[in-house]
């Protein structure tokens, strides 16, 4: 926990009144110097940590318990009471910064990159968007109890729907075909709300846009996340370049899954299960059961990386299987205050599991690394940056997934269906962000054209092969079951972005795993005291998402599926 020099050490937040001193208190300081401001900045900042985790905890608690109404209004009277009154200083207190006299001082690592961000919020900053930033908060929270709610029956057994997609490694096809179509019905079943809530969505963000002076949402989010690096045309040229690069390489392994099992046709249903008929891949069997070989496998990488897991083990911070009333999905939360964050997923078994807990551990590391930088901003990395962590520690630890499988052969095709996800990652961000360029870019659209303009972008990435006779209305749907449309809007295609880092790190990896290793830690404990091309290049890689570039790394992502292969 770090010590307070601005709040009581025994400070606990009730309601807005009990935090409203402190921040008249800020508001009122006189900066009559350098040491003055950054002072300011320091108490700023320790507040801000505060409130996040105070925030941080009433969502994960939610999330793990998402039909307990205390839990609910705990949430709620945080986004109703605390973020609209506490919002209202922000804007007041970046100009305070921006317009000192002494700014220009502010020239330590880290400043300038604040600063920038600070800039730049003033521009957008709108005290009528305050109850917009309300209701839209309130509203992103139905997605999750929409979707937590949703159980099926299989073979008599209530299973949550991560359970549920567990059964389709079955080896059994007839039995693959009953558990897809009871999953998609089930999800069908609420599409109608899934779609008005959609919908409000829409309507709000596009009115928080014209509020703040912009054309749409969408030019609206690349300022308020902070794009500084690339803007919607380089979305553009990666669209082009995975439909280009990235779909041929899936049909060729559609083409070749469909040849491998025999089949007149190729089905949603055939894609997770084994092609040569190998029975599911079990890596383990519990929650506790999968963090304990994980932490063997950060140990054995780096005994730094193991001790950040079991420091979050001794705190408590995980919360890994799947069962009903918990949110769907997987994340790591920062904790600002104490450093430490939680991890939350619904594991059910799957090597999908492995690769999930792996990468919110790659989070962690990064949580854990920036800690003791000095200001919350500089703990706020970019999400390219963040998912570069993640991303890159699935990667490089599979060399050592003998952890979780004893046979050889078993962890041999556990990498293989890993890097053939990635594969189809790429198309899929592609997917969903060229889907959210139009949805923005036409605000006003019907739920018919919605339907009709994802059916011709999902057309554009994916495979030829897979036949959908029988389940276009599943097809049509298929773009609920992305959280991020409805929760995090725009925040996707930084995965793509980071996947690519992730195989460069990779890259490096397999040629000098030392190195490699130093340079990533190197990277993330920059936090965001940097801009992101310097952070990239910090990790010994490219900041690049060109077609030229994508080719190159899905050669070497081809290789290297071949080398195992045949190893």
């Amino acid at each position: 926990m770090k010590q307070r020099t601005f709040l009581p050490a025994d400070f606990q937040l009730s309601t807005w009144e009990s935090v409203l001193p402190y921040f008249e208190q800020l508001s009122a300081t006189e900066i009559s110097s350098i040491a003055d401001l950054r002072d300011f900045c320091a108490n700023r900042s320790e507040l801000e940590s505060y409130l996040s985790e105070n925030f941080a905890w009433r969502y994960i608690k939610m999330s793990c318990d998402n039909q307990n109404e205390t839990l609910q209004t705990s949430y709620a009277q945080f986004v109703n009471e605390i973020m609209p009154n506490a919002s209202v200083f922000d804007d007041a207190w970046n100009k305070k910064v921006i317009e000192s006299p002494f700014v220009n001082e502010l020239t330590e690592t880290g400043f300038p990159v604040m600063l920038r961000g600070m800039k730049k919020a003033i521009e957008i900053f709108r005290e009528e968007n305050i109850p917009l930033f309300t209701e839209l908060q309130n509203l992103e929270t139905n997605y999750g109890a929409l979707t937590g709610a949703l159980m099926v029956t299989i073979k008599g057994e209530e299973k949550t729907l991560q359970q549920a997609g567990a059964l389709l490694e079955s080896t059994d096809r007839a039995e693959r075909e009953e558990v897809y179509q009871t999953m998609v019905q089930k999800r069908l079943s609420i599409k109608n709300e899934l779609n008005d809530l959609y919908t409000s969505l829409i309507e709000k963000r596009h009115q928080l846009a014209l509020n703040a002076g912009f054309e749409n949402y969408r030019d609206y989010a690349f300022a308020s996340l902070g794009r500084f690096d690339y803007g919607p045309a380089e979305c553009f040229e990666f669209h082009d370049a995975v439909a280009e690069t990235v779909v041929p390489l899936l049909n060729e392994a559609a083409a070749k899954r469909k040849e491998e099992m025999g089949l007149d046709a190729l089905k949603p249903f055939d894609k997770a299960v084994d092609p040569l008929g190998r029975g599911p891949l079990k890596p383990f069997e519990t929650g506790e059961e999968l963090l304990t070989k994980t932490i063997g496998v950060f140990d054995e990488m780096d005994p730094f990386l193991g001790n950040c897991l079991k420091e979050m083990v001794t705190l408590d911070r995980f919360d890994l299987d799947s069962r009903k009333g918990k949110n769907p999905g997987g994340y790591n939360y920062p904790l600002e205050e104490t450093g430490y964050p939680f991890i939350f997923m619904n594991a059910a078994g799957t090597v999908r599991d492995v690769v999930t807990l792996l990468h919110e551990g790659g989070h962690a590391v990064h949580s854990i690394l920036t800690k003791d930088l000095a200001l919350n901003s500089f703990r706020n990395f970019p999400s390219e940056v963040a998912e570069l962590a993640s991303m890159s520690m699935e990667l490089m630890t599979m060399d050592l997934w003998g952890h979780y499988f004893t046979n050889p052969e078993e962890a041999k095709r556990a990498k293989i269906k890993h890097l053939e996800d990635i594969l189809e990652t790429l198309p899929w961000v592609a997917t969903i962000d060229a889907f959210q360029h139009w949805v923005y870019e036409n605000p006003a659209h019907t739920v018919a054209q919605r339907e009709e303009k994802w059916n011709e972008i999902v057309s554009k990435f994916s495979d030829t092969v897979t036949d959908w006779t029988g389940l276009a209305e599943v097809r049509s749907n298929i773009w609920q079951k992305q959280l991020h449309l409805f929760e995090v809007p725009f925040y996707y295609i930084e995965y793509a972005i980071a996947q690519l880092g992730a195989l460069a790190v990779w890259r490096n990896y397999c040629q000098n795993p030392k190195k490699a290793l130093e340079q990533y830690i190197a990277a993330l404990s920059l936090g965001y005291t940097q801009p992101m091309k310097t952070i990239y290049a910090t990790a010994g890689i490219e900041f690049n998402f060109s077609k030229p570039y994508i080719q190159e790394l899905m050669n070497f992502l081809a290789d290297q599926i071949k080398k195992i292969e045949e190893s």
